[in-house]
């Protein structure tokens, strides 16, 4: 034999023992189904810089071969038979069934070989393979190398594996079943995963791998077992977007590898007959594929008789592979009708200020006239100018489709009532109307006496402008609280309240919120104030927003966490009621900052803010003014000043910040509880700002009362109905705070009523 045609057979050998050491590392489990393994595309590299082929295990194990420091397989030891039994990739070899070894954290395995042939997954010749097309879920076995999908076992080259709790697989055996593609950088020695337009770089025992070039971490390193690349789990499951289940009674991790689009669609909510569908399109693919196609069944642009119609959607991907179809069923209504506004009165003819009675009749096909845009022009209760007065009614259904009617009444040159006992008699509890408020610093004011129940007022008022981050008050309180909090966002940038409890006490603290009354961010103030203050009282009606807050000895928690839910913008503003009650002292403060800002972190350094200079703001104790009156009232016209600093005197206190003393103007914050034993029969109680405009409201006999309904009230010739007394005289109880953003002082006015004709 010469000596060219012995190195040729040399070589030939040695090509052949080079491809007969790459490990087995998935096996097919029925020897007559044997089908071809879809494996990971794998790339050759010549240089350093280009990219190395890698196999399940990335570097050969056994016998005649060891890996160098830069990640290459060296050859043949001198002196070592190159010999090697493991099956070559087209070699089907029956082997013992797997068991699954004791689920011992961290524990290496030995893998016995299943008695049923097995399908042998490895890298063809090519050095190519072709992705998963299958793409079914794929079953993990805590602490054992054995694999599931679509029937059938494959055996991965190492356990799957616990280590200080963090699970780990063999990369490669994992990639050949996703059917992705894996490359070796052997300039950065990096194994690279690719899933369409995502790539994964991983390192031996690092931590960190990169995901499309952003650096992530994962919670073990990746290390190399028996020359076999584990990385955790959800390194890549997370940074793929595959989703898993874990069953740890059949010590299992499913994952779903469906590689199929996704396709699916909306309507909109309703469809009647003949009218234009709109349909909205949603696409994607899982491996980042085109979508190159799609297909429909049953959809019409329209659809000209009601009934029930299945329309479904399915897309195609760049690989030729539908998704499933997306099926919505459609309830095509008949057209919709429009409502018919109709009303009567209870008479055709009126006198002048007698009142009128509007009955609606309207009717819609459905029952379905939205009540908030029903619409009424000129219905005024009564008329004071004689002649015919057209009204006219408005509705509006669900839908949209709205109908008007018009209708016309007689007003007589008679008179039955004057506007100002009309409106008296008349008008409704919650609305308002105009009277001669010059007639009321006349009125004789009712001597009544009060005494203040304990109760801390905590008023963050002032700066009511907040112009920087910072602290817009701090105190410390124990027992019965009231927090009143008021503030504008002026920093130019979304900020957030927040406020924040710390426990200085040897002991754990608790924290009890009796009832909250939070409103806003809204750019109106008025409209926060009056909100807040309805909410509030409500609250103390249902008890519904009670909650407690245990503090810890050295902790700082968040309480009345309602204010910090939305981030304020520019010129929004907020405001909230609340009282609360702690058995040990506790540390408050109330802060503003960037809404991405960690309170709990950033609290405690920063500044305090000083106050404006026209707001208040100051700590006062007993907040809370009880008024009872005994004596008869009502029998004549008489006021009762409430925020006048003469007959209700402003509560004094401390303005801890400015160490100064303060002064409560207005008594914003403090509640009254008035109770008047002797109403006297068909007195009339209402309400007359006198400071400005004022909206708010108030509890009377239990019933929370609008002093305008939503409307605002003006000083001094408006006047907002709270209560009427009947035939007899009775007892009356009025609950009243202070809205924020209304103007103080105020009267609450009592007036007999006219007799009725």
């Amino acid at each position: 034999m010469n000596l060219k045609k012995k190195l040729s057979i040399l070589t030939a050998l040695a090509v052949f023992q080079a491809f007969a050491s790459i490990p087995a590392n998935a096996l097919a489990a029925d020897q007559s189904d044997t089908t071809t393994a879809n494996t990971a595309t794998v790339k050759s590299v010549e240089v350093v810089k280009k990219e190395q082929t890698i196999a399940e295990s990335e570097v050969k194990s056994g016998s005649g071969t060891t890996q160098t420091d830069n990640g290459t397989v060296e050859g043949t030891k001198e002196g070592t038979n190159p010999v090697t039994t493991e099956p070559t990739g087209t070699d089907v070899t029956p082997v013992e069934p797997v068991t699954d070894p004791a689920d011992e954290e961290g524990t290496e395995e030995e893998t016995t070989v299943p008695t049923t042939p097995v399908e042998v997954e490895q890298p063809s010749t090519s050095g190519q393979s072709v992705a998963g097309t299958k793409g079914g879920d794929l079953t993990l076995y805590m602490n054992s190398n054995k694999m599931m999908q679509d029937g059938k076992t494959y055996l991965a080259g190492q356990p799957m594996a616990v280590k200080n709790g963090v699970s780990y697989v063999a990369i490669r055996a994992l990639v050949d079943r996703v059917g992705y593609e894996v490359k070796y950088d052997n300039t950065t020695k990096e194994t690279i995963i690719i899933s369409g337009e995502d790539e994964l770089r991983f390192k031996t025992n690092s931590t960190i791998y990169t995901v499309n070039g952003e650096s992530r971490t994962m919670k073990g390193p990746a290390y190399q077992q028996k020359n076999t690349f584990m990385v955790p789990l959800t390194s890549i499951t997370q940074a793929l977007n595959i989703t898993y289940k874990v069953n740890q009674s059949a010590k299992t991790v499913v994952l779903n590898l469906n590689t199929k689009p996704v396709a699916s669609f909306t309507v909109q909510k309703e469809i009647f007959a003949g009218d234009t569908v709109t349909y909205n399109t949603n696409s994607s693919s899982p491996k980042g594929l085109e979508i190159v196609d799609e297909r429909w069944t049953g959809r019409q642009d329209s659809f000209d008789q009601p009934g029930t119609y299945t329309v479904t959607y399915a897309v195609q991907d760049s690989s030729g592979q539908w998704s499933d179809p997306y099926a919505v069923t459609i309830q095509v209504q008949k057209p919709n009708l429009p409502p018919v506004a109709m009303f009567t009165t209870d008479k055709e003819e009126y006198k002048m200020g007698e009142k009128i009675t509007y009955i609606d009749q309207s009717t819609d096909d459905e029952n379905a006239i939205d009540n908030d845009k029903t619409v009424w022009e000129n219905n005024a209760l009564a008329f004071f100018v004689p002649g015919p007065k057209t009204v006219t009614l408005t509705v509006t259904d669900k839908h949209g489709a709205s109908n008007s009617y018009t209708k016309t009444v007689n007003i007589t040159s008679e008179t039955l009532y004057t506007m100002s006992d009309f409106n008296q008699l008349f008008t409704p509890v919650g609305d308002k109307f105009i009277f001669n408020g010059t007639e009321v610093p006349a009125m004789e004011k009712i001597p009544f006496t009060y005494y203040d129940e304990q109760s801390l007022l905590i008023r963050s008022n002032s700066p009511e402008t907040v112009n920087s981050e910072g602290i817009v008050y701090k105190e410390s309180s124990i027992g019965q609280t009231r927090f009143m909090i008021h503030h504008v966002n002026n920093t130019g940038k979304r900020v957030k309240m927040y406020v924040v409890a710390t426990n200085n006490n040897a002991y754990t603290a608790v924290f009890e919120q009796q009832n909250m009354g939070f409103a806003g961010p809204t750019p109106f103030a008025t409209v926060a104030g009056k909100l807040s203050i309805d909410k509030w009282f409500k609250s103390i009606q249902t008890g519904a927003d009670q909650k407690k807050v245990y503090i810890q000895p050295g902790e700082s928690k968040l309480i009345l966490t309602e204010l910090n839910k939305l981030p304020m913008k520019e010129g929004q503003v907020i405001s909230l009621y609340s009282d609360a009650f702690s058995d040990y002292r506790l540390d408050y403060n109330i802060i503003m900052i960037e809404e991405n800002k960690d309170p709990m972190t950033v609290w405690s350094t920063l500044p305090v803010l000083d106050r404006d200079g026209v707001h208040n703001r100051g700590t006062y104790p007993n907040a809370t003014r009880v008024i009872t009156y005994e004596q008869e009232i009502g029998s004549k016209p008489a006021r009762l000043p409430l925020g006048d600093n003469a007959s209700d005197p402003n509560l004094v206190g401390t303005d801890p910040m400015a160490y100064t003393d303060a002064s409560n103007a207005g008594n914003f914050g403090v509640l009254y509880k008035i109770t008047l034993n002797n109403v006297a029969p068909r007195t009339l109680i209402s309400f007359n700002p006198r400071g400005g405009k004022y909206s708010g409201v108030a509890l009377v006999n239990g019933e929370v009362v609008q002093l305008s309904n939503g409307k605002t009230l003006s000083a001094p010739n408006e006047q907002g109905v709270l209560y009427r007394t009947g035939s007899y005289g009775e007892s009356v109880t009025i609950l009243f705070s202070a809205a924020p953003g209304s103007n103080l002082p105020v009267n609450l006015l009592f007036t007999p009523l006219p007799a009725e004709k």
